[in-house]
């Protein structure tokens, strides 16, 4: 799994920090779990991003245009991808009703701009821990810890929910799980505890909210209608995974040795990786991708293992294989295979990285970690001049302003004038506040 953070302390998680996860196969599956519903609301569904929060509350929300934040605790929780699908639905009811959040009511746009120009969903290895990849990992803080501010009215929750609920029923999707999502929420019942109460606090629970959501359910064509068991299955499978990365120890108690299922035998690979067991891990994954070798997520996974182990040679061949088989969605897999080339400090390999970069830095995979693999890569062939603009670009993404334009300003001196990098580094100074024609 891909996500591109480093477990904070317990201190940092008492203080709600929040960060943002990658991970390519939870994008993946997420998505077209929730395409029909995109479309149903007139949505492209390419343009939404869907954000994970790595937060245990039970919580999910939308900011910034078309972005919808889901909690690793809201995915923990679901019992079923009719749940999380009423969740989805409901959050794309915000944003076609443009309940966005606003100003200084909300989250402050600069800081939500900048934030979604780091290029979230991105990087590195959800499996890897990787010190460098961890650096690249966005910070919220205490932008997303004041809850109430994410906090729609009850009209406008009332209103997502009829939305969410059409959009559901045009997809032929059972509205049940929106339903027993918010039975399982809850009014009226004794104190929560606060793992549970996030999605409470930003959307307000109403008595007649759940029983309008029940009415709706009474009449409708699809009420009974059951997603496909390949559908459960990878909500399964997504689960398995966050257990097994944020939890090693808890997913060994839960997916037992003599447990066969694909998801139990995920979550052990993970939570074996997680614990740098890899004499265990390396024979779960490699049974998995001889069950399932066209899955390239699998294949990932096993880069993964080799290049977080020192084995960065052995891990080329997997993403390879599975950059071959993601096709297009294989973005953040290739900022992994450029990152396992690298690390073997052959000049003869740059080339190969830097094509992987540059086709990544054109989809959803960009980040500040990307652009630092960009400026090693442009170092071992000693162009001095793209290695400042990869920096500038790092650093903008990271927030650096001061330094994004320094080194935006080094890369307009170095690079030939009209070439590619020249004009995106006066692009870069103009943004950081420079004169771009000068």
């Amino acid at each position: 799994m891909s996500l591109v953070w480093e477990a904070p302390p317990a201190s940092a998680q008492r203080r709600s920090d929040m960060q943002i996860l990658g991970d390519a196969e939870t994008d993946h599956i997420i998505r077209k779990m929730a395409r029909p519903i995109f479309q149903a609301a007139g949505i492209d569904p390419d343009s939404v991003q869907i954000l994970l929060v790595n937060d245990p509350s039970v919580n999910a929300f939308v900011a910034g245009g078309q972005n919808i934040f889901l909690h690793t605790g809201l995915l923990l929780t679901v019992d079923d991808a009719d749940q999380l699908l009423g969740v989805i639905a409901h959050e794309t009811g915000h944003i076609s009703g443009g309940h966005l959040v606003r100003g200084t009511e909300a989250m402050d746009n600069a800081f939500l701009s900048s934030l979604l120009g780091m290029g979230l969903g991105v990087i590195g290895g959800l499996a890897s821990g990787n010190a460098g990849a961890g650096a690249a990992g966005v910070m919220l803080g205490q932008h997303l810890a004041e809850r109430n501010f994410l906090s729609f009215s009850r009209t406008q929750e009332a209103s997502a929910d009829q939305a969410g609920l059409s959009f559901l029923e045009q997809s032929g999707i059972s509205a049940k799980g929106m339903e027993t999502f918010l039975e399982k929420l809850g009014v009226g019942e004794p104190l929560m505890n606060d793992r549970d109460a996030g999605y409470r606090l930003t959307h307000p629970l109403t008595r007649e909210r759940i029983e309008a959501v029940r009415a709706f359910v009474a009449r409708s064509r699809y009420a009974d209608a059951r997603l496909p068991a390949a559908t459960e299955a990878d909500l399964r499978r997504i689960q398995a995974k966050l257990y097994g990365y944020l939890d090693p120890r808890g997913a060994l108690q839960r997916y037992k040795a003599n447990d066969p299922s694909p998801a139990a035998r995920y979550g052990r690979a993970y939570a074996y990786f997680r614990q740098g067991d890899v004499k265990q891990a390396t024979p779960l994954v490699d049974g998995l991708i001889a069950d399932e070798p066209r899955n390239p997520y699998l294949h990932e996974m096993k880069g993964d293992l080799m290049l977080q182990t020192g084995r960065a040679p052995d891990a080329v061949a997997p993403y390879r294989k599975a950059i071959e088989l993601a096709g297009s969605e294989a973005g953040t897999i290739r900022v992994s295979l450029a990152h396992a080339l690298l690390e073997q400090r052959d000049p003869r390999l740059a080339d190969e990285a830097l094509k992987n970069l540059q086709i990544a830095s054109k989809g959803k995979a960009q980040s500040a970690f990307l652009w630092r693999l960009t400026a090693q890569a442009w170092s071992m062939k000693k162009n001095d001049g793209m290695v400042a603009y990869a920096t500038a670009e790092e650093a903008l993404a990271r927030g650096d302003l001061p330094m994004a334009k320094a080194q935006a300003e080094r890369a307009e001196k170095l690079l030939p004038a009209g070439s590619p990098g020249w004009l995106r580094a006066q692009d870069i100074r103009g943004q950081t506040g420079g004169d771009r024609t000068r």
